[in-house]
């Protein structure tokens, strides 16, 4: 919530009757909170994409908020930021309250953000993203807190540098085995191999440990997408949306050799699995357990009427989330003080 913004609707609230103006309780874009009731949250609501209903978009009319996208698309951003009424601004502008952008702030830029403007991402947050990064940071984790605590990933190895350390761990248990780039999305570099001469040693990539006895839904492999936001890295305050996807692969799942190169049946990524012939869609909102995406509340029932024990899995699900983000909070939070001189101008 931009500072600006709450000034303004604090001194609103508290103006004559007589006018025509927003006052608390009374829109439903506006939340106040904190003591005595006096720091309004903006709340946005999706629906209105579709309802344009303008007693929604006089919000970010009123109160001349702005936004800009910087190099990525974010349609659907877009789309929701404009059904409340802010006003979009060139790329290149410096007058903005929100900057939704599809790479990382240089540190100058990040130090010339006002109180009144927020960033979708932390400095260095790549120390999430990064696959190369995260298994470093895990690692360090495992040494400082004991490796049970914090066992979350399969065993791993970075190549080239730890290419003598895989072929030993090779020699013993020969796998199958997942190379993934370390900066990459959707799939693309990913494969299975079950000798390391298969592998390409051109460019950095993480090789793991295959999990080969995945917990299947109809004898196919699935992972669940969840949405997370972090608002804060000091003090961390993270949110966990109640709501998420299965995605599910498109050839039923076998553990045999001859089929370690069917990216359909190992990779479970829609940008991967839109492309096979078996591949169901399902345009019915409604509908929450039909084709390749379920709702994750679909796939916890079914799990449920499995027999599975879903509250215990989701709190395993909490907690994998939690140690994931607390391996990068150091190298991020220090970041945020050097180089962000508010303390709210950053989520992701």
């Amino acid at each position: 919530m931009p500072i600006v913004m709450a000034r303004d609707l604090e001194e609103t609230a508290s103006s004559s009757e007589d006018e025509e103006v927003i006052g608390q309780e009374d829109h439903p874009c506006i939340m106040w909170t904190g003591g005595c009731r006096r720091i309004p949250i903006l709340v946005f609501h999706a629906e209105a994409i579709l309802t344009k209903d303008n007693n929604i978009r006089v919000i970010g009319e009123r109160y001349h908020l702005s936004y800009k996208i910087v190099r990525t698309d974010s349609r659907l951003v877009r789309s929701i930021l404009t059904a409340h009424g802010f006003h979009e601004v060139h790329p290149s502008s410096t007058d903005y309250n929100l900057m939704w952008t599809g790479s990382h702030l240089k540190p100058f830029l990040l130090r010339t953000l006002s109180e009144a403007q927020k960033v979708n991402h932390f400095p260095r947050s790549y120390e999430l993203t990064r696959k190369d990064r995260l298994y470093k940071n895990i690692i360090r984790m495992q040494h400082t807190h004991g490796f049970k605590a914090f066992h979350i990933l399969p065993q791993t190895f970075l190549l080239p540098a730890e290419y003598a350390e895989f072929c030993n761990c090779y020699s013993k248990d020969r796998g199958p085995w997942i190379v993934k780039p370390v900066a990459s999305s959707r799939g693309r570099g990913v494969y299975l191999i079950n000798n390391p001469n298969q592998i390409s040693l051109e460019e950095n990539i993480l090789v793991s440990r295959y999990i080969n006895n995945p917990l299947l839904i109809d004898d196919f492999k699935f992972d669940v997408r969840l949405y997370v936001l972090v608002t804060s890295y000091d003090p961390l305050v993270i949110y966990l949306y109640e709501e998420g996807l299965a995605r599910f692969a498109t050839v039923r799942y076998d553990q045999g050799a001859k089929n370690i190169r069917n990216q359909f049946m190992h990779l479970t990524n829609y940008s991967v699995n839109k492309k096979s012939g078996d591949y169901v869609s399902c345009d019915d909102p409604e509908v929450e357990d039909y084709g390749n995406k379920w709702s994750m509340s679909a796939m916890l029932r079914y799990l449920k009427q499995e027999g599975r024990d879903t509250t215990a899995l989701m709190a395993h699900v909490e907690d994998l989330i939690i140690k994931t983000i607390i391996s990068a909070e150091l190298a991020i939070a220090t970041a945020c003080k050097t180089f962000v001189p508010h303390r709210s101008s950053c989520f992701e």
